[in-house]
């Protein structure tokens, strides 16, 4: 059995005896529905599972891109029946599904639910687990095809991935498929990531392993390859010859709320830089790949991520903070160490940002200045590619006094988009040139709606599509990327600097920028 299969085109029929008559036969570009399967989500109870897996696992049904028998498994401790559990993916679905509630498509959905009581380290219950994933295969029709999503604290991968090949939950059998999920951090540091690699491929082949980056899902993330790939105007110009600097920025401004003992001990470089923004950092930097298949754009991801290198003294080109508390949209809030749950002692950043270089003909001697931070001016997350001044201008001082740099933005969200800035004559009798922009917005440019990130990732996963999941190299590049820099954090009798909320980071951070004549962007 095939793991996947395609709307049939016109006169195709399909296994349920359905015609498409509206397809043309020539027409590739509809998205594949999964083939028969089934989900198991680990740490099904929590915060992820409920805001994200649960309405992604429906908008995917609604817009019938699942099996019509796909089944969804939730472990968990808790003492539900199936039916308690089907409430539950009910209740996070009316509350954050991106599309309509439609009961017809929740009924067959809500048909393959299962639940299974137990803990990670209870026998009984992976067997329990397995006999029904079995039951499955044969009342839904599964056809023994399952992923297994590991929605749970690092720390718990290594006895889940041993009670799965215990329980003979991983094996693989002819044509059916087993793969795990992992969600980020995937490890401490690049010894930690390296021993959870070895521990996971125990068990699963690199080939059965998703790695999720949810950033990598976003459209706009994706378009940055169109943007270069499918466009000849940007290429002459994409090199150190023209480009004077690259800002990758993941701003939120918003506070730690209840994620205080999740975020104590890990901050914001773990959280974010070492993987979404050294991730948009090879997308942006790397080279065409020969096809867009997952190997190749692998190939050329790792390429980049191995020719990056940190620019030091770190005392000089990097910088990190916590916010304090301050005005904040019109409010007051707390400040870190007054969240709750978290130490007030602790030397965990809110704030971090590094320089890195990408050591490649193309872009040697180019600045990249990756920042991230919470509680910041607002929730922005673009790539901004600054442009070096012309050479020379033919106008007085005066005429262009107000002109800035040229660039061009990438806006991952909130308004994902693209902005290109430029400089435009004032309209008048005088010469006067200032910066205007030329803005495209995926809102008003299409009729359909982006679908969330979760969507794509799960979707490609059920899919066996690897191109958006890193592989081992991957992480474990980022982290010998990352670890000097945390090593000298960590070696350092200050903690971090202290910022308001409400602006964008520390003085230290400006201060960085400052040092080679450039800012940051206030986007």
């Amino acid at each position: 059995m095939s793991a996947s299969t395609e709307v049939p085109a016109t006169g195709e029929r399909g296994a349920d005896g359905w015609v498409n008559p509206l397809r043309d036969p020539q027409d590739r570009r509809l998205p594949r529905i999964a083939g028969p399967c089934g989900l198991v989500i680990f740490g099904v109870t929590g915060d992820l599972s409920r805001k994200k897996l649960m309405p992604a696992i429906y908008d995917l049904a609604n817009r019938g891109l699942l099996p019509p028998g796909f089944a969804l498994v939730g472990f968990a401790r808790r003492d539900w029946a199936d039916e308690d559990f089907s409430e539950v993916v009910h209740d996070a679905v009316r509350a954050h599904s991106r599309t309509p509630f439609r009961q017809e498509v929740w009924n067959k959905l809500a048909q393959g639910f299962r639940f299974v009581q137990g803990s990670f380290d209870d026998d009984a219950a992976f067997d329990r687990l397995e006999q029904t994933v079995a039951d499955l295969d044969r009342v839904r029709g599964t056809n023994g095809n399952h992923a297994f999503y590991l929605s749970i604290p690092p720390g718990a991968f290594p006895v889940v991935c041993k009670q799965l090949a215990r329980s003979g939950l991983s094996a693989q059998h002819g044509e059916q498929w087993r793969r795990v999920v992992i969600e980020k951090p995937f490890g401490h540091d690049l010894r930690s990531a390296m021993e959870l690699n070895a521990i996971v491929n125990e068990v699963f082949p690199e080939e059965s392993v998703f790695r999720i980056d949810h950033y990598l899902g976003k459209e706009t993330v994706q378009n940055v390859l169109a943007l270069r790939f499918a466009n000849q105007l940007f290429e002459p110009i994409w090199n150190s010859h023209y480009v004077d600097h690259v800002q990758i920025t993941m701003a939120e401004d918003i506070g730690l709320g209840g994620r205080a003992g999740y975020y104590d001990g890990i901050g914001a470089a773990r959280d974010v830089i070492q993987n979404h923004l050294l991730q948009l950092l090879a997308f942006t930097a790397m080279e065409e790949p020969t096809s867009f298949s997952a190997a190749e754009l692998r190939t050329e991801k790792i390429k980049i991520l191995n020719a990056v290198t940190l620019t030091g003294p770190f005392e000089e080109t990097t910088a990190r903070g916590q916010y304090t508390g301050g005005w904040q949209g019109g409010q007051l809030v707390r400040g870190l160490k007054e969240e709750a749950g978290f130490d007030p002692s602790s030397k965990t950043e809110t704030f971090a940002a590094i320089t890195c270089e990408v050591n490649t003909r193309r872009w040697a001697g180019v600045p990249f200045y990756l920042r991230t931070g919470k509680r910041l001016g607002r929730r922005v997350t673009e790539i901004a590619v600054i442009f070096k001044r012309a050479p020379h201008l033919p106008f007085d001082a005066t005429m262009t006094e107000e002109l800035g740099q040229n660039a061009l933005v990438v806006r991952v969200q909130p308004d994902e988009g693209v902005t290109m800035r430029f400089g435009s004559k004032v309209p008048g009798s005088q010469m006067e040139v200032r910066d205007v922009t030329m803005d495209f917005g995926y809102g008003t440019a299409f009729t359909e709606a982006s679908p969330e990130a979760y969507e794509r990732l799960i979707l490609d996963m059920l899919l066996g599509e690897p191109s958006l999941f890193p592989v081992n190299r991957e992480v474990e590049l980022a982290w010998r990327i990352l670890d000097p820099v945390l090593a000298h954090w960590a070696a350092q009798e200050d903690g971090p600097d202290p910022y308001h909320a409400g602006t964008w980071g520390p003085d230290s951070a400006n201060r960085m920028m400052a040092r080679t004549g450039r800012v940051w962007r206030r986007p």
